[in-house]
């Protein structure tokens, strides 16, 4: 099992004095005597703007008067925070999960939330949770549209593999398939962070038909990995607009020597095109061919029951906005139980993305979802390190069923 490490550094934020106080004393009490507290979350931030802050945990009010706590977050974002966060909070509770969510979409750490007046035995149980921060594959900071077009001309972007286990039995099932840009300054750089950008859009859609096929030239060499292992590639607008794109998939996976049964295409349904019979000829044609269709981000966006209807998916991905956090969050559980019903029902295969802790594991496990895809089991990683990542994976999870 994955290990928690103590954090070095942590900085409060709250408004009120006395809250403020006691917080800094339980921590204190806690054995945490490398804190930080401010009453203003502009003061707060001055001090992560420094390149040796080193701050590991901020624990943050919501309600605070000229920055409340939703804006210092996204402040937090910004300047590439890449700690962890819990939030501490007056507030009803479900503005407080709903903080919560936004924190974790934006793609902070987030540990949890805690209602105020919080327990010493609480806010141990949060920092029980604290983990080193990745060395690679989180975005650093924020690159202009023009850096990731140079990024594009000269190679740099490169195919990241993040592995995907069932929960039944711990075996390797396959991999996603992820894009990442190797920076000159900050490392890998998963780019479906990206995407989640307006001012990357359109950008990356035309490298589905560069990588793939080196994508599965690699894929045929892991196949003793697992008996039915897959390989996952997200598709762009343009690859579901393009009457042909079948066609190429078949091509690819000749040359390749890999298995059409055992391809899985990531379908946004936001990439789907305004002439839904374009998309809908080019998916009914793959499934034909016996690939995989999978709902990606089911719940949110544009996912929907009317694509379940109209599209031949045979797989379902949950996604990691409703998985994490479903252990302590009844609400999302319920979604998440919801969700496993119908697949069940429609004879899909079930994925929970944002498995990012064993708490999620377990619950997820339990409610019999098929696979894991989260931080908890592995992070995007180049193809060279998955056998690595394989016997540490074993040995983890032989720890983990004990």
């Amino acid at each position: 099992m994955e290990q928690a490490t103590r954090p070095r550094k942590i900085l409060v934020v709250d408004d009120e004095p006395f809250v403020l106080k006691v917080l800094v004393r339980q921590l204190t009490a806690l054995g945490y005597d490398d804190i930080l507290s401010y009453e203003h979350a502009q003061d707060a931030l001055s001090v992560l703007e420094t390149q040796d802050h080193q701050v590991d945990v901020v624990f943050t009010d919501l309600q605070m008067p000229g920055m409340d706590g939703v804006e210092f977050l996204r402040q937090l974002v910004q300047r590439g925070y890449d700690g962890q966060v819990v939030l501490v909070s007056g507030e009803d509770t479900r503005v407080l999960k709903s903080a919560e969510k936004l924190a974790y979409s934006r793609g902070l750490h987030v540990l949890g939330s805690l209602a105020k007046p919080a327990t010493r035995e609480q806010l141990q149980q949060r920092l029980h949770c604290v983990k080193p921060p990745a060395p690679a594959g989180q975005l650093r900071g924020t690159y202009l549209p023009e850096e990731l077009h140079a990024a594009i001309a000269a190679g740099q972007i490169v195919t990241c593999f993040q592995p995907q286990v069932a929960f039944a039995t711990g075996e390797l099932m396959g991999v996603e398939a992820i894009s990442a840009w190797r920076h000159p300054r900050d490392g890998l750089v998963v780019t479906d962070r990206l995407q989640a950008g307006e001012q990357y859009s359109g950008i990356l859609n035309d490298l589905t038909r560069t990588m793939l096929p080196s994508i599965l030239d690699e894929a045929a060499r892991w196949q003793g990995l697992g008996d039915d292992f897959r390989v996952a590639v997200n598709l762009s607008m343009e690859d579901l607009a393009a009457l042909d794109f079948p066609d190429f998939i078949v091509d690819a996976a000749k040359q390749a020597g890999f298995p059409l049964s055992r391809i899985v295409l990531e379908i946004n349904t936001a990439h789907i095109t305004r002439d839904g019979l374009i998309s809908l000829d080019v998916l009914t044609r793959l499934r034909l061919k016996r690939i995989s269709l999978l709902l990606d981000d089911f719940g949110t966006g544009h996912a929907s029951l009317t694509h379940l209807r109209d599209v031949p998916f045979d797989e379902l991905k949950l996604h990691g906005g409703f998985v994490h956090g479903a252990s302590r969050d009844t609400s999302l559980g319920a979604i998440v139980k919801a969700s496993l019903l119908l697949a069940r029902q429609l004879n899909m295969r079930t994925i929970a993305q944002g498995i990012d802790d064993p708490d999620d594991w377990c619950v997820l496990r339990d409610l019999s979802c098929d696979v894991a895809q989260g931080g908890f089991v592995g992070v995007p990683m180049p193809g060279e390190a998955l056998a690595t990542w394989a016997d540490a994976w074993a040995a983890r999870y032989a720890a983990l069923t004990r």
